[in-house]
């Protein structure tokens, strides 16, 4: 593992998803952090600081150090990450070793999350349960389910998601399983992967970083 920053600065609250797999991340690899709640209730992301920064008015952004360029998008701070400080095993060196991490990373990312999050998540959580709709939520458990399955079939041959170490792909995989399997939510049985979210609950940088309430985002 490289030496680390003198100190990474990054701008997000903690109850944001994308924020969570960043500081999971930034946990994971023992690295000094700064970090200030911007967006959502706290504001200060449509500032032109802030915009400056990322001109998207997204969260989260980080620099490291002083002089270091403003990141955004959390997939491309993770990936920064994991290059500058992460070990062989954690973001292997070898292009063929870490793109067959970056591609459950990016299928974790683009369509585990992406089926989770703005179809189930927001909808059962962030909306008013007169603005909710049951069918259309009971959809979107199946498919999300669907895909459990194929993470189902990858944890039943090694313990994590891209092989027998723990790689940034479980990071980008199982910061959104907190909330999946806290929600009050009928879920189908998937004893692998129910095991495999209760192995990360042990791990210290995701009860600090992952296991955060989303009660402030109800309506």
């Amino acid at each position: 593992m490289a030496e680390g920053p003198d100190m990474l600065k990054i701008w997000g609250r903690t109850t944001s998803s994308n924020v969570q797999a960043v500081m999971w991340t930034v946990g994971e690899l023992g690295l000094a952090f700064e970090r200030y709640d911007i967006g959502f209730k706290f504001g200060g992301n449509d500032t032109p600081e802030f915009l400056a920064m990322n001109p998207n008015g997204l969260v989260p952004v980080l620099k490291d150090g002083d002089d270091g360029e403003a990141l955004f998008e959390s997939a491309a701070i993770c990936r920064y990450l994991a290059a500058r400080y992460g070990s062989d095993a954690f973001w292997p060196k070898d292009p063929a070793a870490r793109a067959h991490v970056d591609k459950w990373a990016e299928w974790a990312k683009l369509t585990a999350a992406s089926a989770f999050t703005m179809p189930i998540f927001w909808p059962a959580v962030r909306l008013p349960e007169k603005d909710r709709d049951p069918e259309a939520i009971a959809r979107a458990l199946l498919a999300f389910d669907r895909l459990l399955g194929i993470a189902e079939a990858e944890l039943k041959r090694h313990a994590f998601l891209a092989g027998d170490d723990f790689t940034l792909a479980d990071i980008m995989f199982a910061h959104i399983l907190y909330r999946y399997y806290t929600m009050e939510i009928e879920r189908p049985s998937r004893p692998t992967v129910e095991a495999y979210y209760a192995a990360m609950t042990e791990r210290p940088a995701y009860r600090t970083h992952v296991m955060v309430s989303y009660d402030s985002l109800r309506p």
